[in-house]
């Protein structure tokens, strides 16, 4: 790998995977972290041409006292493979035009920064980043977190799951995989790794 002086890191798994807690571990280390999805939710809320394509799409009820109404907009888009991919040739460009903005902005005063996202490879966004980290777990193991920590149902899960890449493809197309079956305390040992490894490949002045 060569010494750089920049870097843009995505940090991408499929649902469940646990690549939030890993960029919170990455955030301890002093990288800076965008959330895709946080980018998504706030460009879904202002963005008005977005959303006027949105409600033409999907119906005016997509949207309720100009909020998205997130269980009616799940339940059309997950409904069928074709309805995703309306959603996201709608969504994608925007957010990655705005996440190219935020990280250049971060980059300013920053060696490195990261962006969370589940779609990475849906989004076709791998070619903006110098580097992407998979985090991978059986899909057993990611239903059971959903279903714990947010009360997700199996129906639910399966149907975000069936709509992303499998792992092993992405991690033929990954720079990084890190597999998060074990404990918290293992994943985080796993991110020191990570931001020790880019630290150690930006070229410093002095």
């Amino acid at each position: 790998m060569k010494e750089r002086k920049k870097i843009k890191l995505a940090v991408t798994g499929s649902i469940g995977s646990g690549k939030s807690l890993f960029c919170e571990f990455l955030k301890q280390n002093g990288i800076s972290v965008i959330s895709v999805d946080d980018v998504s939710k706030k460009l879904l809320e202002s963005d008005k041409a977005m959303i006027e394509k949105i409600r033409n799409v999907f119906g005016k009820e997509s949207y309720v006292n100009g909020k998205p109404d997130k269980k009616f907009l799940a339940g059309k888009v997950f409904s069928t493979h074709e309805n995703v991919k309306k959603i996201n040739s709608i969504i994608h460009p925007k957010v990655i035009q705005k996440v190219n903005i935020l990280a250049d902005e971060i980059l300013k005063d920053n060696n490195i920064v990261a962006a969370e996202a589940a779609l990475i490879y849906e989004a076709k966004m791998e070619n903006y980043f110098d580097f992407v980290v998979l985090i991978t777990a059986p899909e057993e193991i990611r239903m059971t977190r959903k279903i714990s920590s947010e009360k997700y149902s199996e129906e639910q899960f399966m149907k975000r799951n069936e709509n992303q890449i499998p792992d092993e493809e992405k991690a033929q197309a990954a720079d990084f995989v890190f597999e998060n079956n074990g404990s918290k305390n293992d994943l985080k040992n796993k991110a020191l790794l990570l931001a020790s490894i880019l630290k150690g490949l930006i070229i410093t002045n002095g």
